[in-house]
C-alpha cells in the first residue's frame, strides 16, 4: 500500500498567494452575504444557524491547516459566536489526507542529513497517524529503540504568513464596517491564535514541552510521556518514544484487559488537577487521539504542540479553593481565578459571578448526567449575549480540556462523580508538603464550613436570599411590554427592508443599463435578473407596510 499525493490546491508548489487571497476572501464574503440574506428575510432559527455553521465547516477545511484550527479554537469561544456554530466546529477535525510517503522520507533525509536507513534498522513508509500539520511514522533505530517519527507537512510557514496577512485585512475591514465588532477585541483573538499556531510547528518547542511534562510527572507511575530523542529532532521532525496502548475511550478494549474504569477516570481526573493547580503547565487538548492506556492502567499522553501555561497556586490555596467550592464560596472561586489569570477583572463582575455560581450549583456534588454540558454552553452562551466579556485564551483551553475529560469519564462511567475522583489529588495534598501549616489551613476552612452549617438559614429565608441575590444579579427581569411600541418598531423594520430592497433593486438595474450595450452584456444579463429578485422582495414588503398601516388604523 502506498500513499498518493493529495489534489489540495493550498499544498502545491506553484500555489498563487493571488488565488489564496480570493479564496479566502471569496469565502469569507459569501459567509457574509448568506448573514445578511437571513437578516433581510428576518431566517434567525436556531435550524438556519445550524446550516450556515455546517457550510463553515466544510469551507474551513477546504481552506487548510489555518482555518481548520480556527474552527478548533472557536469551538471553545461561547464568548463569540452562537451556541450552533459551537456545537459544530466541535465536531471539526483534521480532515486532511496523508502526504506522499516519499516526501516524507525526503524531508527527513534533508533535515538529519543522511539517509534513513543509516539511521533506522526498520522505517514504516506508511504513517500511522495523518493530520493537517503533519503525519507520523514508526521506526526502530539502530539500537534497537522502536520510535515514532512526527514529520511536518511542507510549506507551512509560507500558508501561515499568507493567511496572516488576509485575516488581518480582513479583521481590520470588519472593525471598519461592523463597529460591534470592535467590543470582541478581534485583533488580539488573532494575534494569540497565530502566536500559538507558529509555536506548534516548532517541533524543538514541543520537544521541550514534552520534556517538561514528563519531568512533572516523573514521581508519578501511573501516567507516562514519551521520552524525546533529541539526537533525531528538528524545528521539522521530531522524534519520540514509541509508546502503544488502548486508546481511552474504547471500553470494551479495557475491560476486556480487565482494567478498573473507576481508577482510570480518577488517574485522568487527578493527573489534570496536578497540571493545572500544582504544575500550571497542562496539555490543552486532551481528546481520545492524545490519551491512551497501557495494560498496566497507566495513561500515556501523547502531542505536546499546544501546552498553555497559569500561575500554579500553594498547597494551602488548593486547599482553600476545594473548600471554597464546597461551601459554593462564588466570590472565593472568583479570586483565585482571578489569582491564576484565568478570568480578566473588569468593572462590572455580575456575569463572571453568575457563571461560576451557576457551575458550581451544577457540578459540585452531582454525577454529570448526558444533557449537562449542552445545558451550561447555552447558559454560557446566553450570560454572553446579554453581557459579553473576553475570556483569556488559558481560561478557553481549560474550559475545553475539562469538558473533553467529562466526554471520556462519562463514556467509561456515565455516573461518575466529580469530586469523588478527585479525592486521590487533595489526599495527596494533605500527606505531602509542610504537614503543620496543611493541617492548620484544613482545620480552619473545616471550621468555617461547620459554621456555615450550623448557622444554615430556613428554607424561606434561604428562598428570599436566592431571590434577592439572582434579583441583584440580573437573573430576573420585570419586563413591561408596550404593544404600540412594538408596532412601531415592526413598522420602521418594514419601511427599512422596503428602503434597501428598493435601493438594491434600482443599483442593479442602473448598473444593468450601463453594461448592456459593453463587452460585459453577460453580467447585464445577471443584473437584470437581481433586479426582478429585489423587485418582488420590494413589492412584498410594501404591501406588507400598506396592511399593516391599514390595520392599525
Amino acid at each position: 500500500m502506498k500513499f498518493i499525493e493529495p489534489n489540495i490546491s493550498w499544498e502545491r508548489e506553484n500555489y498563487s498567494p493571488l488565488k489564496r487571497q480570493w479564496h479566502i476572501f471569496n469565502v469569507a464574503f459569501q459567509f457574509l452575504f448568506y448573514l445578511f440574506f437571513d437578516f433581510c428575510l428576518r431566517k434567525t432559527s436556531s435550524f438556519q444557524r445550524h446550516k450556515r455553521a455546517k457550510w463553515l465547516v466544510a469551507k474551513l477545511v477546504e481552506l487548510g491547516p489555518t482555518f481548520i484550527k480556527i474552527g478548533q479554537a472557536l469551538s471553545t469561544r461561547p464568548d463569540l459566536i452562537p451556541i450552533e456554530y459551537i456545537e459544530a466546529f466541535s465536531q471539526l477535525q483534521d480532515q486532511v489526507p496523508a502526504f506522499a510517503s516519499e516526501e516524507a522520507i525526503a524531508l527527513i533525509e534533508t533535515e538529519l542529513n543522511t539517509s534513513v536507513y543509516s539511521i533506522y534498522q526498520e522505517f514504516e513508509p506508511i504513517p500511522i497517524a495523518a493530520a493537517s500539520l503533519g503525519q507520523v511514522h514508526w521506526a526502530k533505530l539502530r539500537t534497537g529503540e522502536e520510535v515514532v517519527i512526527k514529520v511536518q507537512r511542507k510549506g507551512l510557514d509560507k500558508l501561515f504568513n499568507l493567511d496572516f496577512k488576509v485575516l488581518k485585512q480582513i479583521i481590520t475591514l470588519g472593525n471598519k464596517i461592523i463597529p460591534g465588532l470592535k467590543k470582541y477585541e478581534l485583533n488580539l483573538i488573532y494575534q494569540e491564535f497565530f502566536e500559538l499556531l507558529f509555536s506548534e510547528i516548532d517541533y524543538i518547542h514541543e520537544g521541550k514541552n514534552a520534556e517538561r511534562f514528563r519531568n512533572n510527572f516523573q514521581n508519578y507511575p501511573k501516567v507516562v510521556a514519551p521520552k524525546v530523542y533529541w539526537a533525531y529532532t528538528t524545528a521539522k521532525i521530531l522524534t519520540l518514544e514509541y509508546l502503544p496502548g488502548i486508546k481511552i475511550n474504547d471500553k470494551q478494549a479495557l475491560q476486556q484487559k480487565a482494567i478498573p474504569l473507576k481508577s482510570l477516570i480518577e488517574t485522568g481526573i487527578c493527573s489534570y488537577l496536578k497540571q493545572l493547580l500544582e504544575d500550571g503547565f497542562f496539555q490543552t487538548d486532551p481528546h481520545p487521539g492524545n490519551m491512551a492506556v497501557r495494560d498496566d492502567g497507566a495513561i500515556i499522553f501523547y502531542d505536546f504542540g499546544t501546552m498553555a501555561e497559569v500561575k500554579g497556586l500553594a498547597q494551602e490555596q488548593m486547599i482553600q479553593t476545594f473548600f471554597a467550592i464546597l461551601r459554593k464560596d462564588t466570590d472565593k472561586v472568583l479570586d483565585m481565578l482571578i489569582y491564576m489569570g484565568l478570568i480578566e477583572r473588569v468593572a462590572d463582575m455580575t456575569a463572571v459571578k453568575r457563571l461560576i455560581s451557576f457551575l458550581l450549583e451544577k457540578f459540585r456534588d452531582k454525577p454529570v448526567d448526558v444533557n449537562a454540558f449542552q445545558e451550561i454552553s447555552t447558559e454560557i452562551y446566553v450570560m454572553f449575549e446579554q453581557q459579553p466579556f473576553r475570556l483569556p485564551p488559558q481560561m478557553t483551553f481549560i474550559v475545553k480540556a475539562l469538558t473533553t475529560l467529562d466526554g471520556i469519564a462519562r463514556n467509561l462511567d456515565p455516573e461518575y462523580n466529580l469530586m469523588a475522583a478527585s479525592q486521590p489529588f487533595i489526599k495527596n495534598i494533605v500527606s505531602s508538603g509542610n504537614r503543620g501549616n496543611i493541617i492548620l489551613t484544613i482545620f480552619n476552612q473545616t471550621k468555617i464550613f461547620i459554621q456555615e452549617k450550623l448557622n444554615k438559614p430556613s428554607p424561606l429565608e434561604d428562598f428570599m436570599q436566592d431571590f434577592q441575590a439572582k434579583l441583584d444579579g440580573g437573573e430576573l427581569q420585570i419586563k413591561v411590554r408596550s404593544l404600540e411600541s412594538e408596532r412601531m418598531f415592526k413598522n420602521i423594520y418594514l419601511a427599512l427592508k422596503t428602503i434597501l430592497y428598493a435601493s438594491l433593486m434600482g443599483f442593479s438595474l442602473l448598473n444593468a443599463i450601463l453594461l448592456v450595450s459593453t463587452i460585459y452584456s453577460q453580467w447585464a444579463v445577471i443584473l437584470f435578473g437581481l433586479t426582478g429578485l429585489f423587485a418582488l422582495f420590494f413589492l412584498r414588503s410594501i404591501i406588507t407596510l400598506t396592511l399593516q398601516e391599514k390595520f392599525l388604523k
